[in-house]
């Protein structure tokens, strides 16, 4: 694929995910770890009639680097086939850094997959295993490069350290965001609003042409007044329209309704995003059940830690409330 071809790929996904909500999705699995088949189907169909620009599949919402081969297979093809006409994000890394294969590969290896079930993307997992490398800033960026060879619009993901990330410096990310294939980066710094403001000042003066994506669930509303134009969250997996409506409503500088939806969203994240923060993948599935979109047996994330009861009914109190209040069907 030629340079110029791959650049056009790139704006064009840029245009697609512009203004819009990205679900990352879970995968729904039974009580013996298994992918559970009317979970899955159920979901497919919620999702399919959410007003979203796309999804994310293979991340860490939807354990990418945990799944086998054939889960991983039927997960992403059963969500381009039930979105043919919305962008399918996928997933590329590598899993733990003990495994003597080379991560690279690996991470390539998942990326030629995600071409070859109809991925339109890829969000890069960060390459956490030259976190302490001497020469880590180089590797990153050849990790970075190699995988753009690839042809397929890249989407960068910046994971701040303390939420089991790297954090780039300055100079990573430029040589990062110089690479035409770069569509955009999602930043997803868990607590830490100073990285979020300075990488997202940095962008606006320096590359106002790629794609801000928040990936920050707890404060998604502040992230999108910085300047985010697009949301690939966790969060966006269950009351979709709420955010895809609190999305429009900062676009159109609609405040009033901004704010009233700023409120909804927050006791949302807040009923889902609290430690252990791990749980929040089964708190999810949980939220899809207190909907009615899943059945409970669906619910069960098979790496994630146990939770307490009182998690499920804090969820249930918090929907019920913001159902009550006309914040979402």
């Amino acid at each position: 694929m030629s340079p110029s071809k791959i650049f056009t790929s790139a704006e064009k996904l840029q245009a697609q995910l512009a203004g819009g909500l990205i679900p990352a999705v879970p995968v729904p699995f039974g009580n013996d770890g298994r992918l559970h088949g009317r979970g899955h189907e159920s979901y497919l169909s919620y999702i399919s009639t959410q007003p979203i620009a796309g999804v994310a599949v293979w991340a860490h919402t939807g354990r990418g680097l945990m799944l086998d081969d054939e889960t991983a297979r039927i997960v992403l093809q059963d969500w381009r086939s039930a979105l043919p006409a919305k962008v399918v994000i996928a997933g590329a890394g590598a899993r733990a850094a003990s495994d003597p294969r080379d991560p690279t590969a690996q991470t390539i290896s998942m990326a030629e997959r995600a071409i070859e079930f109809g991925a339109d993307a890829l969000l890069v997992y960060p390459p956490v295993w030259l976190r302490d490398h001497p020469s880590r800033d180089k590797l990153i960026v050849e990790h970075h490069e190699r995988l753009s060879q690839l042809g397929l619009p890249i989407i960068l993901f910046y994971l701040y350290e303390a939420a089991g990330g790297i954090s780039y410096t300055q100079s990573v990310l430029d040589d990062l965001l110089a690479l035409p294939q770069v569509a955009g980066i999602k930043m997803a710094t868990l607590d830490s609003v100073i990285t979020y403001q300075d990488i997202a000042r940095h962008l606006q003066k320096q590359y106002p042409e790629k794609l801000l994506i928040t990936g920050e669930d707890r404060f998604l509303c502040y992230s999108l007044r910085r300047g985010a134009r697009a949301a690939l969250i966790g969060l966006g997996a269950v009351c979709s329209d709420l955010q895809a409506e609190l999305i429009r409503a900062n676009a159109e500088g609609t405040s009033d309704r901004f704010l009233e939806l700023s409120d909804a969203v927050d006791l949302l994240a807040e009923a889902l995003f609290i430690n252990p923060m791990e749980g929040y993948i089964k708190r999810l599935l949980w939220a899809l059940v207190h909907l009615g979109i899943i059945p409970a047996a669906a619910a069960n994330d098979p790496w994630g830690p146990e939770l307490p009861p009182e998690d499920f009914n804090n969820i249930g109190r918090v929907l019920t409330a913001l159902t009550a209040e006309a914040h979402f069907s």
